[in-house]
């Protein structure tokens, strides 16, 4: 079981408060954009062996979503943060490069 903590009101709990919305960090195309890149958007994710950045919304408290990291083989879960940021903070990374040395933020795709 995976224990987030909402990084807006400050709850920790079980995943069961809290509902997975996906792969977080995703580019999001506007109009004009191809089909290809629209259906790269709606269809194609990662589905990655280890690191892994999700969208979570708390669903069973303030209702706001965030972003979660955490390692999809061993569920440890390094760090939550807001879902208005284009990329993780950098206390976060640090974090995850402290268990995972030769991680980097690039390596995401």
């Amino acid at each position: 079981m995976l224990i987030l903590t909402c990084p807006v009101c400050g709850v920790t709990a079980e995943e069961t408060e809290f509902h997975a919305g996906g792969e977080a960090h995703l580019e999001r195309f506007g109009p004009g954009s191809t089909d290809a890149d629209f259906e790269q958007y709606l269809f194609l994710r990662e589905n990655p062996r280890g690191l892994h950045f999700e969208r979570w919304r708390h669903i069973y408290g303030c209702g706001k979503w965030f972003h979660a990291a955490r390692d999809t083989m061993t569920l440890e879960v390094f760090g939550t943060y807001s879902a208005q940021t284009s990329e993780p903070p950098q206390d976060l990374r640090d974090r995850i490069r402290e268990k995972r040395p030769d991680w980097t933020w690039r390596d995401l795709p």
